[in-house]
Formats: structure tokens, C-alpha cells, sequence
């Protein structure tokens, strides 16, 4: 399975799990995939980690305090969108990928022992090193 980041035409941001690239395009060619906030079918995939670390790159000396700052408020937002599942993010991102519980974006603690099992078994993460705060895991 592949996590896309997927952004419709109203900017609501959300995940898709697909087979691959090629069944993400059919399905949307066939109208099945839609905005779980408003609906919309008009789906976009967001550039995934490694894209957006080579555009930073490349694009460093162009970085702004502004720009950046705006990417950090948009990553604020994805976090305050996400279920908080705290010290049980390791099980229910299992229970997702097993299809035992419906897919949905979370956050939440783990250990790095934790985390690095996760992607062995084929579960994707993103580990952020940020403190949270105050009620946010």
C-alpha cells in the first residue's frame, strides 16, 4: 500500500491508501475518490516527503522567514486536523493498515523501536522531533 497526501479543490488536506500510483489515477478518473470533509471529487496528491525536501533544497536561498513561516503554520494545521491517539498510535496504525479500523490521519507517541517496526512491517510513518504542545501528542 501507498499513502498519498491528497489536498481537493477547497484545500482540505487528507490521505488515500492505494495498491499504487497507477490505481490512485484510475480511481479518480472514475470519480471514487472524494473529500471525506466536503465531498468534492476534484483530488490532487500533495508532493510527498522526499519531493518537498529536494524543492527546500533547491530552492534554500529562497527561503523567507515568511515562507516559512507559512509552512510551518500549514504543517500546524495538518497536525490539528489528525485524530490524537496518543500512547496507542502504534496500534491503531496497525489496525489501519489491516484494515481493521477506517483509514484517517493521526498523531500520536511511540518509541523509536516502536516507529522503526512500524516500517518494516510496511506501515509508513512520519516521525516529527517537535515538542508539542500543551494536550497535543
Amino acid at each position: 500500500m501507498i499513502v498519498f497526501n491528497l489536498n481537493c479543490a477547497r484545500e482540505h488536506a487528507f490521505e488515500g491508501w492505494f495498491a499504487s500510483g497507477e490505481e490512485f489515477e484510475r480511481q479518480c478518473r472514475e470519480g471514487l475518490v472524494t473529500c471525506p470533509v466536503c465531498g468534492d471529487h476534484e483530488v490532487s496528491r500533495l508532493p510527498a516527503v522526499p519531493h518537498l525536501r529536494r524543492a527546500l533544497a533547491a530552492k534554500s536561498e529562497a527561503l523567507t522567514d515568511s515562507s516559512l513561516t507559512q509552512l510551518l503554520a500549514e504543517m500546524r494545521e495538518l497536525l490539528e486536523a489528525s485524530d490524537d491517539v496518543g500512547e496507542a498510535f502504534a496500534d491503531e496504525a496497525r489496525r489501519m493498515h489491516f484494515e481493521e479500523t477506517p483509514l484517517r490521519s493521526i498523531r500520536g507517541v511511540t518509541t523509536l523501536e516502536e516507529a522503526g517496526e512500524l516500517l518494516e512491517e510496511g506501515i509508513p510513518v512520519l516521525p516529527l522531533m517537535i515538542r508539542p504542545k500543551k494536550g497535543m501528542h
